[in-house]
């Protein structure tokens, strides 16, 4: 059985070495639909992902996941990566449509079966298994009866949650619930830019509360199922939000999007309660009544760590006429993801940026670790994805070098290092991503991988950054000189 993520809080180390703690985990993350492919094999049916890519216009080029990357079927090749890697965890996540395909009723034991044989073999290769239960693949029968804004939905989850672990729990400890719930529910339900691609502001803000209630019952049902030593979290794409201005009036947008982007989870998650202002904000939307007595307590499921995610900082100012929120970093929509804030305008922050448009900033991140630690005290801390997408190539000797991802992880791993200096609780970090994949609404034309993928052969390339990284994760040091300071 592999050890868990956490253990006790790690030593301190000197600036002057870049030095990692020891026992801190390095690895590399990835998600059911952008690599496994087989999308109708032994039984799996279509997630809402699925039918959005079907969609004309919703999906760069018609791109869809139908092939990915054939992780389903080269997962021996991809788990012998991580080992040449040396990565010492795989963060992956499970297909709720290949393992329950109407999402109700028993599951789909070849389903299961290929999540068996990879954790069997990353435990053999003595990478420890993460998994994430749910990675916005809702299956299409659960959205059409609904979805996310619909209460049932999280009681199917947790039905979900308890037939995973029965059949990993034997060799999984360590469980993360949902990834990024904000970009389910406000950029599913309400920009339109994910699956299901529907824009209701109000259906984003019952499918917020719906994911976190999921998360509660998920947790309990976990908790019913797996053995005392499991281990439970959540993975949340926190936006570091900063004023544009000194001024009130940009302070009172960024605490307004915080709200929206950051508040509405780990408020009832961590602290038991949704936040005041968050009602207050969008009482002309709803009165919240969906919210039910109890529910809040359901949420409040204790956490052994928060996972975090991390890419680039939100810069907000009081919108003064024109139309800027397409600059919020998503994809654009004449639909906001913002519910009652339709008069907050983002700016891209100045600097460098990655193939996607995000600013590439690691003091960011650094800010970011220390607030949640002042915030929640006593709370350890992960980073379950942080990476960038560059114009990736392979050269005529059939290599491909990245040298502006090397810079931006050493910048971004340096922040983590000064951020654990400052007294930040962080146990880890996952690379985003292992390999390059199906970006969403970006279809192919992003790579975000250490390792690339030429995906008509599926042929898979190590980049300069995964040699990088594999030292990195080897010698838990960072090379000097190759870092940007936060």
């Amino acid at each position: 059985m592999a050890a868990a993520i956490l253990k006790q809080t790690p030593a301190r180390t000197t600036s002057a070495d870049r030095t990692f703690p020891p026992g801190f985990l390095w690895g590399a993350a990835t998600a059911a639909y952008q690599i496994e492919g087989a999308a109708a094999l032994d039984g799996r049916t279509p997630s809402i992902w699925d039918t959005y890519c079907r969609t004309p216009g919703k999906v760069h080029n018609g791109d869809t996941g139908d092939i990915a990357t054939d992780h389903y079927h080269r997962w021996r090749e991809d788990v012998g990566i991580m080992t040449d890697l040396g990565l010492g965890a795989y963060r992956f996540s499970v297909s709720w449509s290949r393992v329950q395909p109407t999402g109700r009723g028993p599951a789909v034991q070849k389903g299961l079966d290929f999540y068996r044989r990879l954790t069997d073999e990353l435990l053999e290769a003595d990478i420890k298994p993460v998994v994430t239960l749910y990675h916005w693949d809702l299956p299409q029968e659960i959205e059409d009866a609904g979805g996310w804004p619909e209460r049932a939905t999280a009681d199917r989850f947790a039905e979900y949650a308890a037939l995973v672990a029965d059949a990993l729990g034997d060799r999984v400890e360590s469980w993360t619930t949902l990834n990024e719930p904000w970009c389910s529910a406000f950029l599913g339900y309400g920009s339109g830019v994910h699956a299901p691609g529907r824009t209701d502001q109000v259906a984003a803000l019952r499918a917020a509360h719906h994911l976190n209630l999921a998360h509660g019952k998920a947790v309990q049902a976990l908790r019913a199922h797996l053995p005392a030593r499991a281990q439970m979290s959540i993975t949340l794409n926190f936006h570091h939000v900063r004023p544009l201005t000194s001024g009130p009036e940009d302070a009172d947008a960024a605490r307004r999007i915080d709200a929206l982007a950051n508040r509405v989870f780990t408020g009832p998650l961590v602290n038991g309660a949704y936040p005041a202002d968050l009602f207050q904000d969008t009482a002309h939307l709803t009165d919240w009544s969906f919210v039910r007595d109890g529910d809040t307590s359901t949420i409040h499921q204790p956490l052994d760590f928060l996972g975090v995610n991390y890419y680039t900082p939100t810069l907000v100012s009081v919108s003064q006429g024109a139309d800027t929120r397409r600059s919020d970093g998503h994809r654009p929509s004449p639909h906001s993801p913002w519910p009652g804030s339709d008069d907050v305008a983002f700016h891209l922050p100045p600097g460098e940026t990655t193939a996607m448009g995000w600013a590439i900033d690691p003091s960011g991140l650094h800010d970011l670790l220390l607030r949640l630690t002042n915030d929640f005290p006593g709370l350890p801390l992960v980073i379950t994805e942080n990476g960038a997408a560059f114009h990736d190539y392979v050269n005529p000797a059939g290599e491909v070098h990245d040298p502006e991802r090397i810079a931006y992880l050493s910048g971004h791993l340096t922040a983590v290092h000064q951020a654990i200096e400052a007294g930040a609780d962080v146990r880890g970090y996952f690379l985003w991503s292992l390999l390059d994949n199906f970006e969403w609404g970006y279809g192919y034309s992003k790579r975000f991988g250490a390792v690339y993928v030429d995906y008509p052969t599926g042929t898979r390339i190590p980049k300069s950054s995964a040699r990088w990284y594999a030292r990195v994760a080897r010698t838990g040091t960072l090379p000097e000189g190759s870092g940007q300071q936060p």
